[in-house]
């Protein structure tokens, strides 16, 4: 069984960003919370976002380990915060994406939470940190994070445990799931395994549908 530690728990509001002259509407900058924040099914009060298809059920917690950190600050050199550096919600340590598990049920505070897929790093992430092919090389490396929804509503607060309570039997991981969705786009044979797991993010099985539908197409 593995267990983390909830860092810093973090929110954001609305805000923008420069990218040159170019404004960039988004909620990526959060800023850590140290007192108890309850946890609802599309996720934290005052934890805002732009477009629909970044929050939801499927969605509602933003999970990051701090441990990449380190890698992103040498390889890239930029100057990063403590927490929140990508936008995350959770930011974690002990949880990393080639440990944790589609389906992984974790207990943290008073409130239950699981994995549903890979997070997607978007544009916005090139654009803070002025680095153009970021986004690529988070999916590439592995370093994606995570989305987790809200199976048990409750209070959180930094500094607690993440304890896993239940563990699918697929044994597909995060990394594994990252590679299946944005790397190796090719491989059906994996799609189709990822896409028959019950706990995989509608956004991820949706991609995953078309997919596979097209590849059928494509050999009729």
């Amino acid at each position: 069984m593995i267990n983390g530690r909830l860092l810093s728990l973090n929110i954001g509001a609305v805000g923008v960003i420069h990218q040159g002259d170019k404004e960039i509407v988004t909620a990526y900058n959060k800023s850590p919370v140290a007192h108890p924040l309850h946890l609802a099914e599309l996720g934290f009060p005052g934890d805002e976002h732009v477009y629909e298809a970044h929050g939801g059920p499927d969605k509602s917690v933003c999970v990051y380990p701090h441990e990449h950190y380190e890698h992103w600050i040498s390889q890239l050199g930029v100057t990063m915060p403590p927490a929140a550096a990508f936008g995350e919600n959770f930011t974690v340590t002990g949880l990393l994406e080639r440990e944790v598990h589609i389906g992984d049920v974790f207990a943290v505070g008073e409130a239950l939470v699981q994995v549903t897929q890979p997070r997607s790093p978007c544009y916005k992430i090139a654009a803070r940190y002025g680095k153009p092919k970021m986004a690529m090389e988070l999916k590439r490396k592995g370093f994606t994070g995570y989305m987790m929804r809200t199976v048990r509503e409750g209070l959180i607060q930094q500094g607690q445990a993440l304890e896993l309570v239940s563990r699918e039997g697929h044994g597909i991981t995060v990394a594994e799931a990252n590679r299946i969705l944005h790397v190796d786009v090719s491989d059906l044979e994996s799609a189709a395994r990822l896409h028959a797991v019950a706990s995989l993010g509608v956004h991820s099985r949706k991609a995953l549908s078309e997919r596979l539908a097209n590849a059928t197409t494509a050999s009729v």
